[in-house]
């Protein structure tokens, strides 16, 4: 089963920026389409971004498109997810997700909180 360890969350002010990173471990990321999600207070988890094998197809969110890249590295197994200026709003915990290209399993990391406050 391949593993996910997300990573870079934190506290920022409103306007800063953050970049968190999802190691993966068991399986090349090549064989998996990656997403981050995110889960904010009192909210439904939420697509936030995910990025194809090759990272060739991107799709963001409304709420984060211009603010957040989405990126991979499958020479090391990373996925990134960078944001910037950041909004209150912005402040969940976020989930890296692995998505078999084959079998179509979900796979979730543990999360990492990310918390927007001045």
């Amino acid at each position: 089963q391949v593993q996910l360890v997300e990573s870079g969350g934190g506290l920022v002010q409103p306007g800063g920026s953050l970049t968190l990173s999802c190691a993966a471990s068991g399986y090349p990321l090549t064989y998996f389409i990656m997403s981050w999600y995110r889960e904010g207070p009192g909210k439904e988890r939420e697509l936030v971004a995910n990025i194809s094998t090759t990272g060739q197809v991107i799709n963001y969110a409304d709420s984060v498109k211009g603010r957040f890249t989405i990126s991979r590295d499958n020479a090391k197994n990373t996925v990134y997810l960078r944001g910037e200026s950041l909004r209150l709003d912005d402040t969940a915990v976020y989930y890296c997700c692995a998505k078999g290209f084959f079998n179509g399993v979900n796979y979730w990391g543990q999360g990492t909180q990310v918390t927007v406050s001045s």
